[in-house]
């Protein structure tokens, strides 16, 4: 069983990388051959050497990874944000095979949340435009889990595209906060009965004690 899983990985791990090689590039089409077992190499803060997955031994790893970059398009943003709000940097090259083919820069604590940059010059020299994209929520978990030294994120939604910053606010995750918050509405609500019932009762003693001295 394991065994067919790692195949099948391996399989899905080929096509991931097939399809991704098919995107942003130029050229006359031609007869796409039987995709090599493909990998990818990291390399970024926090790593002293690059961190070289492959698909026959962490097929999960080197899917997982290949997602974050193979729905880019055509064109992106010809600008990113400033550096000082970009964060960590981390280079993703996908191999095929032992031959680097495509190379993007991941930004997985950039402020807005990911980026990714793709630059205009590829590994295997084919052309293709430079542009800065958003980036998936489960950037930064899944580096993190590949390997790459990063805080583990409990509050990020896996998949989706852009956003990389707390999806619920921190005060949010606070239930005793709520719970006060909760105690104190329902206080300001009993108080507010008990004086519309106070005026209430005032006004009907008005108007009995009013028509009482009409009808002497």
């Amino acid at each position: 069983m394991v065994r067919q899983m790692r195949r099948w990985a391996a399989v899905l791990t080929g096509t991931l990388t097939a399809a991704l090689l098919s995107l942003g590039t130029a050229g006359p089409a031609t007869a796409a051959p039987k995709p090599a077992p493909a990998g990818v190499d990291i390399t970024g803060v926090g790593l002293s050497e690059p961190l070289r997955l492959r698909a026959d031994t962490q097929p999960t790893h080197v899917v997982a990874v290949i997602d974050q970059v193979n729905f880019l398009g055509r064109t992106g943003q010809p600008t990113g944000p400033k550096a000082a709000n970009l964060g960590p940097k981390y280079t993703v090259v996908v191999l095929v095979g032992e031959t680097p083919k495509q190379t993007y820069d991941l930004y997985p604590k950039a402020v807005g949340g990911p980026r990714i940059h793709r630059p205009a010059k590829q590994p295997d020299g084919r052309k293709t435009s430079a542009g800065w994209f958003l980036g998936r929520l489960s950037m930064s978990e899944t580096l993190r889990t590949a390997g790459v030294p990063l805080e583990r994120q409990f509050d990020t939604v896996s998949g989706g595209v852009g956003g990389g910053e707390r999806v619920l606010p921190e005060d949010t995750l606070d239930p005793a906060k709520d719970l006060d918050e909760a105690l104190g509405e329902l206080q300001r609500l009993l108080l507010l009965n008990v004086a519309v019932m106070l005026t209430i009762t005032v006004g009907l003693a008005g108007i009995a004690l009013l028509i009482r001295r009409r009808t002497r």
